[in-house]
């Protein structure tokens, strides 16, 4: 018969053997998280040893402790997957906010093509392993008749002929040319990086001729100030037309040497009539401004931008500064700016640095941010800073009106039309400044849809502008060292080969190696080189370095749309020509509408200070007429008030 345990008399007997025991002290019972154990020393554990049983109370908190932390993992587990249900549900099933399109093109079906492809070869490569058969480089070993035998071992064994006989030679040799050109993209990247940390320890910056606009003769103080002439063109941007307007009317210029127009395509009515009435109450209260709107939209923003340039009274006007519907420029923009043309007339074009108001809204914002923040505080900074050239940023720039007509003004060749009068000023010898300290801001694409509308744009522009110009840029009068740089640099490295290489590298060749192991990428090209370039990307923004691997896979992921981009504008396909106008939000900060709404209060005072000056004279001859009768009441009330007396101590007599 097996001996009897009774549990509590062995527990009475050890807890008298080993003095007190572990006291379990719960601050929050309704809170399991926390615990505050307490018992003996180490020294008294130490001579019982590692063997001793541990306390029931404390094993049974520990217990509920994992419990609530199990229960707690499987809610957010369940939560997160009935979000990615519905998700899925709401995107696939329902269809809400998705927009069906036919997809024909060309570039579409490649790629689904090779997605198949690549799918079929997994189940090959799987069952491939399943079955034992190995086929690595080192050594091959193919299997025998008696190994397996049937048609799909025959299909199998000539796939591996097909690869390392035909495509594995073909893909390899694509591979270098992709590593080659991926190096000399990195070489100009990294220059560019120690340009811009020469500026910065040097603290190089564009500096002006003059100190100040202002004469110091307080008769004339302004007439030192040029005639500037302020253009907003928008489309349908019913959600940004307040701020823009708003904005240009704060300006810390004399009101009678600027006159801003409203360069308005839209082809809403209701749009039409809200920017002409912010136009009618700006132009009442004093502001120099015009309404503009075209019946045809022709040559999208190009051609609203020369048909704005035709009017007569544009040739009173020596600078023309641009900016976009959602663009809000500082009160000190044009003095900041316009300041640097004096004395410089060489100086074609100031160019501003741009901000963003909701760089923070999300993911996609944010990425973008990371993009725009090296663009301009390392390729435009260094390229104005050391070859005065940049490309134009079409808003946020003070043109000189001369350069423009030197150049050919506004052309309708292409969607990138600031780019296009850029390039055509730099053939002509006009120099650019890029001020990294002035900044006015914008907003960035909120949705994927505008964004990959954007940077179709972008991307495709420049293709189109590179078949248009290249003979231009040969024949030109300017130095081989500026012609070498527009075409191998501006144009075919930074336009071309960066979206060549991007989608063909790592979205083609490096999945394809995934079944061609015959072809071999190198360690350092598929890591330590893209993590170094990425490292340098987000440099400008260091509070973005907690999305490098979200940005890393967004790169990878539009390198596609700017593939396609880029051949569509070299081969003149039909969306090379699309234009799409950027979807606005309408979002601006808290500072900026505190300030519009004092502009608009002065704005006010102003406007009744300046009817009574209109009519000072008219108001002078009704206060004569007001004294004259004032004077004959007080006479009529001296004399009442004598007869009343006089009466009052008749009666009192």
């Amino acid at each position: 018969m097996p001996p009897s345990f009774d549990l509590a008399e062995w527990w009475k007997r050890e807890s008298q053997l080993e003095g007190t025991p572990v006291v379990v002290k719960m601050e929050k019972p309704n809170n399991w998280a926390m615990l505050e154990l307490t018992g003996p020393d180490d020294g008294e554990f130490a001579l019982v040893g590692k063997g001793r049983g541990k306390n029931a109370k404390q094993l049974t908190w520990v217990m509920l402790l994992r419990a609530h932390q199990a229960v707690g993992l499987l809610a957010w587990l369940a939560q997160g997957l009935c979000t990615l249900m519905s998700a899925i549900k709401k995107r696939f099933i329902l269809r809400q906010g998705v927009i069906d399109r036919p997809q024909k093109g060309k570039l579409f079906s490649v790629i689904k093509a090779i997605l198949i492809f690549a799918c079929v070869m997994l189940g090959f490569e799987l069952i491939a392993h399943m079955k034992g058969w190995n086929f690595t480089t080192p050594h091959i070993h193919i299997p025998g008749s008696e190994d397996v035998q049937g048609l799909l071992y025959a299909t199998y064994l000539g796939w591996i002929y097909v690869r390392a006989e035909y495509i594995a030679p073909l893909l390899q040799s694509l591979s270098n040319a992709c590593i080659l050109l991926f190096l000399i993209q990195s070489l100009d990247r990294i220059a560019q990086c120690l340009g811009c940390a020469w500026i910065k320890i040097k603290k190089i910056k564009p500096v002006p001729k003059v100190e100040s606009l202002d004469t110091g003769d307080l008769e004339q103080a302004f007439a030192s100030y040029p005639m500037v002439l302020i253009q907003i063109p928008m489309c349908n941007e019913k959600e940004v037309y307040q701020q823009s307007i708003g904005a240009v009317a704060q300006m810390d210029w004399p009101r009678d040497r600027m006159l801003v127009q409203i360069l308005d395509d839209s082809d809403d009515k209701e749009t039409q009539s809200l920017i002409r009435a912010e136009v009618q109450k700006w132009h009442q209260i004093g502001l120099r401004i015009l309404y503009r709107h075209r019946t045809l939209r022709t040559g999208y923003k190009a051609g609203n931008l020369k048909s704005a340039m035709s009017c007569d009274y544009v040739r009173d006007y020596e600078f023309v500064a641009i900016f976009d519907a959602d663009f809000q420029p500082q009160p000190d923009f044009l003095k900041r700016t316009i300041i640097h043309f004096k004395e410089n007339d060489e100086l074609g074009l100031v160019q501003a640095r741009w901000s963003f108001v909701n760089k923070d809204e999300n993911l996609l914002t944010r990425l973008q941010y990371i993009n725009l923040c090296y663009h301009f505080e390392v390729e435009q900074q260094v390229n104005g800073t050391f070859l005065n050239f940049f490309g134009f940023n079409g808003t946020a720039g003070v043109w000189r009106i001369k350069a423009l007509e030197d150049s050919g003004g506004w052309l309708e060749r292409t969607t990138v039309e600031d780019m296009d009068v850029a390039v055509r000023a730099h053939l002509n010898g006009w120099k650019f400044i890029f001020l990294n300290d002035v900044k006015c801001q914008c907003e960035v694409p909120e949705s994927y849809e505008a964004y990959r509308k954007q940077q179709h744009r972008w991307h495709s522009g420049p293709m189109q502008l590179f078949r248009l110009c290249f003979v231009d840029i040969i024949t030109s009068k300017i130095s081989i060292w500026k012609k070498s740089n527009l075409i191998f640099l501006f144009f075919l490295l930074r336009k071309l080969i960066l979206p060549f290489y991007s989608f063909t590298l790592f979205c083609i060749i490096l999945p394809i190696t995934m079944f061609v192991p015959e072809a071999h990428l190198p360690a350092w090209v598929i890591c330590y080189v893209p993590a170094i370039m990425s490292m340098m990307n987000i440099a400008p923004a260091p509070k973005s370095l907690p999305f490098i691997v979200p940005y890393l896979l967004f790169e990878n992921t539009m390198s596609v749309t700017k593939f396609h981009a880029m051949i569509s504008g070299l081969f003149q396909l039909g969306s090379a020509y699309e234009w799409v106008v950027t979807k606005k939000v309408g979002r601006a900060s808290e500072t900026d509408l505190v300030a519009l709404a004092e502009m608009e209060v002065q704005a006010e005072v102003e406007q009744v200070k300046l009817h009574r000056g209109t009519s000072e004279s008219g108001i002078n001859d009704l206060i004569k007429i007001e004294e004259q009768s004032m004077k004959r009441r007080k006479k009529k009330g001296i004399a009442f008030l004598v007869v009343g007396l006089d009466l009052i101590g008749e009666q009192v007599s």
